[in-house]
């Protein structure tokens, strides 16, 4: 498994169980036991942190465009594994940029095809309602995140 797709799974996991418990420990102690327990050989943790930092600091804002691209699909309908994969992949889209988005959007296609619910293919491949594609164009366009706009303002 490559360096970067082992570390969003780990990043992915971490997410997941941040809020599959209600976000009520750290998710940097969460995340720093799972890099121990799924992923001890990785040379260079730094891409874990910085997703899961990255997915905590802009949540609000990642989850404002999931909802306003997927409304048939209300945020706390959508699972929890669904839900974070989608959320991971918006942020490397909409904050990170680092990444280009046909990359992170096969990234969370496959990550879906590993761990996710039917939910999923249906929410990620629909050509309407497809939060990542709606992050990808807008990164495309320059229009940016919800947050980012206001800060012009």
């Amino acid at each position: 498994m490559a360096n970067r797709h082992l570390s969003r799974t780990v990043a992915m996991q971490s997410l997941y169980e941040w809020d599959f418990n209600e976000r009520v420990r750290p998710l940097l102690a969460i995340t720093e036991f799972n890099v121990k327990q799924f992923a001890p050989g990785l040379d260079d943790p730094a891409f874990i942190f910085e997703l899961i930092n990255g997915v905590e600091k802009h949540l609000e804002d990642i989850d404002k465009i999931i909802v306003k691209t997927a409304p048939e699909w209300p945020l706390e309908q959508i699972t929890v594994i669904d839900r974070n994969i989608l959320r991971l992949g918006i942020y490397e889209l909409m904050f990170s940029k680092e990444v280009p988005p046909k990359v992170v959007i096969n990234e969370a296609v496959e990550l879906g095809k590993a761990f996710g619910g039917g939910e999923q293919r249906q929410v990620h491949q629909r050509s309407d309602g497809n939060p990542l594609q709606a992050a990808a164009g807008r990164r495309e366009a320059g229009r940016g995140s919800p947050g980012e706009r206001n800060k012009r303002r």
